[in-house]
């Protein structure tokens, strides 16, 4: 039985009895009207769509309902053949219209002559202005309590970057915010992509009657632990050897980030470099690693670069020679 009623044929002629049906109800209501006298009935059509007709390439007009609802009345079998069909339209005609504010009345055609046709609204004002299309930079935003905690957005960037947008010229100039606005659950801890639709705004946020191209972007949202970036510090360790001398010591970068929770990073003031100085024994420049401080979880990088203003102080050869003497001379005594 599954099989007869998937064939496109047995489709196609319960398509045409539906029809046929139909057409012979309406005949026999018609018929029975015109015996019996004329009966009426009303009904609505709702959310019917409002064609529009004005030089769209050059002007934008706001303020024009997408859609209106058609109070229709008159003999019932031609009500319901309106309703079902719905082989009219609803419009309004703007070409002969100026720039500027006006009143228009929404017009209809197609509707039997036997029906009362009412339009709500009737009227509407609208107002025609130049069109005009500039280019937007997109600005990403994500409500920071998604991410879980000791967490945080590190970049938003939205592809493409930037976008079209054609409207009224004086909507065009309130834009305040073209923003990508990205959702999710609670306790997001890694990064995603996302497509997002864009919102233009005015300053007071509200949503502005524009086209925009494209209408939705895809944003890259990087999230890290929560991190902070702090100087570093050079503790010296270790025993300087005999006739060096080490004037000063620098470290590149100044600076390293440093991640983790949140209590344990906000506490630290800067990172200790611990440098060896007896492996330092001229001027040059030198690789330390960095150690982890408790609570950390990473480091932004593990080595840095100890720059060492160091110098050897030469040894007095005759000094050398003279204690080897009287050492010979010594131990030449004790022989004897």
């Amino acid at each position: 039985m599954d099989k007869l009623f998937d064939s496109p044929w047995m489709l196609r002629l319960t398509a045409l009895f539906l029809a046929a049906a139909l057409f012979l109800y309406v005949q026999t209501e018609e018929k029975r009207e015109n015996e019996n006298g004329a009966s009426t009935e009303t009904d609505v059509i709702t959310n019917v769509p409002l064609e529009v007709y004005y030089d769209e390439d050059n002007l934008f007009v706001t303020g024009l309902p997408e859609t209106v609802d058609v109070k229709i009345s008159g003999p019932p079998a031609i009500v319901l053949k309106t309703k079902l069909e719905k082989d009219f339209k609803v419009f309004v005609d703007l070409n002969a219209l100026l720039i500027g504010e006006h009143s228009v009345t929404i017009q209809s055609e197609n509707f039997s002559e036997k029906l009362n046709v009412s339009i709500e609204p009737r009227t509407v004002n609208v107002e025609i202005e130049e069109k005009i299309t500039e280019e937007f930079r997109i600005e990403p935003e994500m409500n920071k309590r998604l991410v879980a905690e000791d967490f945080i957005i590190n970049s938003m960037i939205a592809n493409p970057s930037r976008v079209t947008i054609t409207g009224a010229k004086s909507v065009i100039d309130s834009i305040s915010y073209v923003k990508a606005t990205i959702t999710g659950d609670k306790g997001i801890n890694k990064s995603f992509d996302q497509e997002a639709t864009v919102k233009v705004l005015d300053r007071d946020l509200n949503k502005l009657d524009v086209r925009v191209n494209p209408e939705k972007v895809k944003v890259k949202v990087e999230i890290n632990e929560y991190s902070r970036e702090l100087p570093i510090t050079i503790k010296e360790i270790g025993k300087v050897k005999d006739g060096v001398t080490i004037e000063h010591l620098s470290v590149e970068p100044s600076k390293i980030t440093i991640y983790g929770p949140k209590a344990t990073i906000d506490v630290l003031e800067n990172v200790v470099v611990e440098v060896d100085v007896s492996t330092i024994t001229e001027s040059g420049s030198y690789d330390f690693a960095v150690a982890l401080p408790t609570g950390v979880t990473k480091l932004s990088q593990e080595k840095v670069i100890i720059h060492a203003d160091a110098y050897s102080e030469p040894v007095d050869t005759e000094d050398t020679d003279n204690e080897v003497e009287s050492d010979s001379n010594i131990n030449d005594s004790e022989g004897n």
